[in-house]
């Protein structure tokens, strides 16, 4: 008994002398580290998107439009400048790209279609340095600076879809009348303010998930409550169907089947338009 009591005590005292250097490393050696602007950014990431707004007039500048063969064969642009009219949104779109094969591990974005046929995405992102690869638990440790990704659509969907070849998921989102503009809006102002004062990513606090949680919330108090499929993004279709916000096409299986476009999206070789080729593959509206 006596042994089982020794053995007990050196596993709690090795527990707790491992949390003690934990907070230590945190407190010395990570939080006093500052996100920065400028830095030797990934060609994918070296740029952010800023905006002027005036009234439902967005003027965009630099926004990402990289044409993907695979993830190292690439045609990299930017465009200088896009203007939207936030009065003329047609639908918002919630991705799910499932990157790896655990299940709950996935990335989730916005895409924002636009009534002339504009399709720009916008995607919560950990930014990396040159020569820097993306880990999850690198990223608790302040190691990766919060980037909001603006880009087109046929470029932020189109690499996972056709250069990495992920299994993805397209939704139509159910917004209130005006709560789609709120969030265009809120969105651009979180971009601008990212160009002007840098936030770490989190890999459980502050991540693609979460930050779109954080902007709904923002202009719906409450609409999404916490639920541990928050920080599992492969199983936020689910929440998201339950919760009325994104689009019934046949009962739940049924619209997961349906939105599943990477298939179908593999097929597009850069020529005529990705968006529209989507589109036409998904459904027009409820079912």
């Amino acid at each position: 008994m006596a042994q089982w009591l020794m053995i007990l005590a050196y596993v709690v005292a090795f527990k707790i002398s491992f949390i003690v250097l934990c907070v230590l490393i945190w407190m010395i050696r990570v939080r006093p580290r500052v996100p920065q602007l400028d830095a030797d950014w990934n060609s994918d990431c070296e740029k952010t998107t800023t905006a002027e707004i005036d009234g439902s007039v967005i003027r965009y500048s630099d926004i990402r439009d990289f044409f993907w063969r695979t993830t190292r064969d690439r045609d990299e642009d930017w465009a200088d400048t896009l203007e939207v009219n936030a009065d003329e949104i047609k639908d918002v779109w919630f991705v799910v790209d499932h990157f790896h094969s655990l299940h709950g591990m996935a990335h989730t974005f916005l895409t924002f279609e636009f009534k002339d046929g504009t399709c720009l995405s916008f995607s919560f992102e950990a930014r990396r340095r040159k020569g820097q690869r993306y880990h999850p638990w690198a990223g608790f440790w302040r190691h990766y600076e919060l980037y909001l990704l603006v880009g087109f659509e046929r470029d932020v969907l189109a690499l996972r879809t056709n250069g990495r070849g992920n299994k993805d998921y397209m939704f139509r989102g159910i917004t209130p009348p005006g709560k789609e503009k709120a969030l265009l809006l809120a969105l651009t102002k979180k971009a601008n303010g990212l160009a002007e004062k840098g936030e770490w990513y989190h890999s459980f606090l502050t991540t693609c998930n979460t930050s779109i949680v954080g902007m709904v919330n923002l202009i719906t108090p409450g609409r999404v409550p916490f639920t541990w499929r928050n920080f599992l993004p492969g199983y936020t279709p689910k929440a998201a169907y339950n919760l009325g916000l994104i689009e019934d096409w046949g009962g739940f299986e049924s619209t997961l089947e349906r939105a599943r476009v990477d298939e179908h999206a593999s097929k597009w070789d850069g020529e005529g338009s990705y968006s529209e080729m989507l589109r036409d593959y998904l459904p027009k509206g409820p079912l």
